[in-house]
């Protein structure tokens, strides 16, 4: 079926019209709520000092929040304390044995572990907005305007309990796009944060080959840049191996049930865009006290050194996105739980012995595959930035915000197409065969 009659099937199912309406709306609201500014800060000289300093942390933290900090706003420290607790909540459960155990107990479990998450949120809110109080305390433009007319105490506590219940909206939004809307609420959010600040980009990059500083050749590598890695990210998040499900034959009466093959697809980057968000979460925050700890030895090379197209920070950044790459897939990925459900199914990989085997073997795959993927999602990541640095092509976006803002449209897409095919509709790509999934994260 035509892309065209893929989308006007939409309006035809009630149930996703109205998700699809919600998830707009939340959307909205978030970006209403980027323009409202923390009581006693001016954002005219935020929004100065963040545009002096676009490669460092600060300009990261800037994108990943749609631009909420250089307006100093309520959603300044934007989603990331919820990002940074998921981390720790994930790894806990991999090495603690109650949250484990929390973890296999099913829905109620998993319902206990996000409220742990949420509790981490709100401490981690509180403990970086009494860093952003300092920071915005101590920023000042160059004719000597400062952010806060008022520091002191009265101003802190403000801060502090104004961006936290900011980041607490952001992740009640978050969890209700993923309930009630399309798509996971929480990537949506920075997917929001980032397209938002396409048109200025766009419009400064004009401006800037108007003027002359930019070349025409400049602009033309880094548009065809943009589209080789849009075009390599979509053919490898497109990428699957599909390993033979057969079914056993039984017969009930005078009928033979089974016999069915089919296949379980095995994505080449199973975990889409969740590295390279937790990547960067965990490198803004040591960057983030080590700007503010500008008195402590060795604290300013440590933040210069977090610097975006830096070698140390690349480095970083790579080993911690193929780490996340292997950690979150087998988080949500489970051979043993796969391998378990096709042996209560009747269904097996031939050759392979099911049980242990099965589950030794799809581990095995699983592995092979996602080094390739973790390695693809480092490169598109940091490509774009080091071509930008060093190679002095003038790329609007990082390969990160590319990799993000695509990834969380083609699973949207891919959730969009689920609800059109359960409801006898062809998807955007025609009809699909049986698949067998593994269990994936919300």
């Amino acid at each position: 079926m035509a892309l065209g009659g893929a989308l006007a099937n939409i309006g035809k199912i009630p149930e996703l019209r109205r998700r699809l309406l919600f998830t707009l709306g939340m959307i909205a609201v978030y970006r209403i709520g980027v323009f409202v500014t923390v009581p006693g800060a001016n954002r005219t000289v935020m929004r100065e000092t963040i545009g002096s300093a676009q490669d460092s942390f600060l300009g990261l933290l800037n994108m990943f929040s749609g631009g909420a900090l250089e307006r100093v706003s309520i959603f300044a420290l934007g989603i990331m304390p919820y990002v940074s607790a998921s981390i720790i909540i994930q790894l806990l459960t991999s090495i603690f044995k109650p949250l484990e155990e929390l973890r296999k107990e099913g829905e109620m479990g998993q319902r206990k572990i996000n409220q742990y998450t949420r509790y981490g949120t709100i401490l981690l809110a509180i403990v970086q907005g009494t860093m952003m109080a300092l920071e915005l305390e101590s920023r000042q433009s160059g004719d000597g305007l400062r952010v806060v007319s008022d520091p002191g105490w009265a101003f802190r506590i403000m801060t502090v309990l104004t961006l936290a219940t900011g980041t607490a909206f952001i992740m009640w939004l978050g969890e209700q796009i993923t309930e009630r809307g399309i798509g996971n609420g929480i990537s949506l959010i920075i997917f929001a944060g980032i397209v938002a600040d396409f048109p200025a980009a766009i419009a400064q990059t004009y401006t800037l080959t108007k003027s002359g500083q930019v070349q025409p050749t400049g602009l033309l590598m880094a548009s065809i840049g943009i589209l080789a890695t849009v075009a390599v990210i979509v053919f490898f998040e497109r990428g699957q191996r599909r390993i033979p499900i057969e079914y056993s034959r039984r017969v009930v009466g005078r009928k033979m049930y089974g016999g069915q093959r089919t296949h379980l697809p095995l994505r080449v980057n199973s975990a889409g865009v969740i590295p390279p968000i937790f990547a960067s979460s965990v490198l803004m925050f040591p960057a983030f006290i080590a700007g503010l700890s500008t008195k402590v030895p060795f604290a300013r090379e440590i933040a210069d050194s977090m610097n975006r197209g830096d070698w140390i920070y690349n480095t970083t950044f790579v080993l911690l996105t193929v780490f996340f790459c292997y950690f979150y897939t087998a988080v949500t990925f489970p051979p043993v739980d796969v391998a378990d459900n096709l042996k209560k199914q009747g269904a097996f990989i031939p050759q392979i012995r099911p049980g242990k085997a099965t589950a030794d073997y799809i581990e095995k795959v699983l592995m092979r595959i996602t080094f390739g993927g973790a390695l693809y999602v480092a490169v598109v990541c940091v490509v774009p930035d080091l071509l930008r640095v060093y190679l002095k092509i003038p790329f609007p976006f990082g390969g990160t915000s590319i990799m993000i803002v695509v990834g969380v449209a083609l699973d949207t897409v891919n959730q969009i197409e689920s609800h059109l095919i359960t409801r006898h509709y062809e998807g955007f790509a025609g009809p699909r065969g049986p698949q067998i999934r593994g269990r994936r994260a919300a």
